[in-house]
């Protein structure tokens, strides 16, 4: 099935993850709809994803309001009429301090960004995929949403709940043409995984020290899987958490 002339939505756009994805998509001819709360970055991924002969728009979005969410989705049905693929990315990592060191404030900002955030998204997105009759989501997991990690455990709660998001909503709606995966990178040479090792740089020897490959991963090696899982390449794959992490949490 042809991918020329669908339309994604992609969360977290930016940069990382999500711009390396739409970059991607945009190459297999793929509108896309860049979603994010920076500004400049969301516009640079339109003009890249511009150059390959797409067609794409921003929209400043703050995730963690129900509202705005609903927004990008309405405007994305207004423009296009159909959202095909929804990459459901966007989430920040936290502070690197150990648990009973975390502020409350920062544990209900992660959890709104990242649990509420993805919640919204797929509520709203999948209701305009169902009303067409199929559709495609690939939510961001994590390694840490596989294993427990210490430093990041209210991100791993959310990044395990993202898991228990992915299956059940398969268990309700894969029998009305709704496909949704979620792929778990370890480490990975993003914009915010940079600033956290800053942060903590200890942290990222050890987890490089923890990878059998000995390296972080890219995101364009991350855009390369969730391309795979949002088009019909992957059509049979339905409720799969996949790692992509070089074998760190084989070891674990």
């Amino acid at each position: 099935m042809t991918t020329k002339n669908k339309v994604a939505i992609i969360t977290g756009a930016g940069s990382g993850l999500g711009q390396a994805t739409a970059v991607r998509m945009a190459e297999e001819g793929v509108n896309i709809v860049v979603v994010d709360v920076n500004e400049k970055g969301g516009n640079e991924t339109v003009e890249m994803v511009k150059k390959l002969g797409v067609d794409s728009f921003f929209i400043k979005t703050d995730v963690s309001k129900a509202e705005e969410v609903k927004n990008y989705v309405d405007k994305t049905v207004e423009k296009y009429g159909q959202i095909d693929y929804f990459f459901n990315n966007a989430g920040i990592s936290g502070s690197g301090k150990y648990f009973l060191d975390t502020d409350v404030e920062e544990i209900e900002k992660i959890v709104q960004i990242n649990l509420m955030g993805a919640l919204y998204g797929v509520r709203y997105v999948a209701e305009v995929m169902l009303k067409n009759g199929s559709g495609s989501i690939v939510n961001t997991a994590s390694s840490a949403g596989v294993i427990g990690q210490d430093s990041v455990v209210t991100y791993s709660a959310t990044k395990h709940a993202i898991a228990g998001l992915t299956k059940s909503m398969v268990a309700e709606y894969a029998k009305e043409g709704l496909r949704v995966n979620a792929i778990a990178p370890g480490p990975t040479e993003t914009p915010m995984v940079k600033a956290f090792y800053e942060a903590n740089p200890a942290m990222k020897e050890n987890a490089t020290k923890g990878i059998p490959q000995k390296r972080l991963g890219t995101p364009e090696e991350v855009a390369e899987l969730v391309t795979f899982l949002l088009t019909s390449k992957a059509e049979y794959i339905n409720g799969e958490v996949i790692r992509i992490d070089g074998g760190f949490t084989n070891t674990k």
